[in-house]
Protein backbone atom coordinates (compact mmCIF):
# COMPACT_ATOMS: atom_id res chain seq x y z
CA UNK A 1 0.00 0.00 0.00
CA UNK A 2 1.42 3.35 -0.98
CA UNK A 3 0.63 6.78 0.42
CA UNK A 4 1.53 10.30 -0.63
CA UNK A 5 3.98 12.46 1.30
CA UNK A 6 4.49 16.19 0.92
CA UNK A 7 7.98 17.65 1.37
CA UNK A 8 9.18 21.22 1.44
CA UNK A 9 12.54 21.42 -0.32
CA UNK A 10 14.72 24.21 -1.62
CA UNK A 11 14.11 24.95 -5.31
CA UNK A 12 17.75 24.30 -6.21
CA UNK A 13 17.63 20.94 -4.47
CA UNK A 14 14.49 20.00 -6.41
CA UNK A 15 16.13 21.08 -9.66
CA UNK A 16 19.23 19.00 -8.94
CA UNK A 17 17.06 16.03 -7.92
CA UNK A 18 15.11 16.24 -11.19
CA UNK A 19 18.34 16.20 -13.16
CA UNK A 20 19.67 13.24 -11.18
CA UNK A 21 16.40 11.34 -11.61
CA UNK A 22 16.37 12.05 -15.35
CA UNK A 23 19.97 10.83 -15.69
CA UNK A 24 18.99 7.60 -13.95
CA UNK A 25 15.76 7.24 -15.88
CA UNK A 26 13.53 7.35 -12.82
CA UNK A 27 11.49 9.79 -10.75
CA UNK A 28 12.40 11.83 -7.71
CA UNK A 29 9.89 9.81 -5.75
CA UNK A 30 11.55 6.53 -6.76
CA UNK A 31 15.00 7.96 -5.93
CA UNK A 32 13.90 9.04 -2.45
CA UNK A 33 11.98 5.84 -1.83
CA UNK A 34 14.95 3.68 -2.82
CA UNK A 35 17.38 5.65 -0.69
CA UNK A 36 15.07 5.56 2.34
CA UNK A 37 14.73 1.79 1.99
CA UNK A 38 18.54 1.45 1.84
CA UNK A 39 18.95 3.59 4.95
CA UNK A 40 16.38 1.57 6.89
CA UNK A 41 17.99 -1.74 5.86
CA UNK A 42 21.40 -0.43 6.95
CA UNK A 43 19.96 0.67 10.28
CA UNK A 44 18.31 -2.72 10.83
CA UNK A 45 21.55 -4.55 9.97
CA UNK A 46 23.49 -2.28 12.34
CA UNK A 47 21.03 -2.91 15.18
CA UNK A 48 21.20 -6.68 14.61
CA UNK A 49 25.02 -6.61 14.60
CA UNK A 50 25.02 -4.49 17.74
CA UNK A 51 22.70 -6.93 19.51
CA UNK A 52 24.90 -9.88 18.51
CA UNK A 53 28.06 -8.11 19.69
CA UNK A 54 26.52 -7.15 23.03
CA UNK A 55 25.30 -10.73 23.51
CA UNK A 56 28.84 -12.02 22.87
CA UNK A 57 30.25 -9.53 25.35
CA UNK A 58 27.68 -10.54 27.94
CA UNK A 59 28.36 -14.25 27.47
CA UNK A 60 32.12 -13.80 27.39
CA UNK A 61 34.75 -16.05 25.85
CA UNK A 62 35.82 -19.41 27.23
CA UNK A 63 39.61 -19.16 27.41
CA UNK A 64 39.98 -22.50 29.22
CA UNK A 65 41.92 -20.75 31.96
CA UNK A 66 42.24 -22.28 35.36
CA UNK A 67 43.81 -20.59 38.36
CA UNK A 68 47.17 -21.96 39.53
CA UNK A 69 47.09 -24.41 42.42
CA UNK A 70 49.80 -22.58 44.31
CA UNK A 71 51.99 -19.51 44.14
CA UNK A 72 54.96 -21.69 43.13
CA UNK A 73 53.06 -23.09 40.14
CA UNK A 74 52.33 -19.56 39.05
CA UNK A 75 56.02 -18.73 38.74
CA UNK A 76 57.30 -22.04 37.31
CA UNK A 77 58.24 -21.99 33.67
Amino acid sequence: MKANLTLKLDKELIRAARILAAERGTSISALLSGRLEEMLKERKAYEQAKRRALKRLHEGWNLHWRPPQSRDELYTR
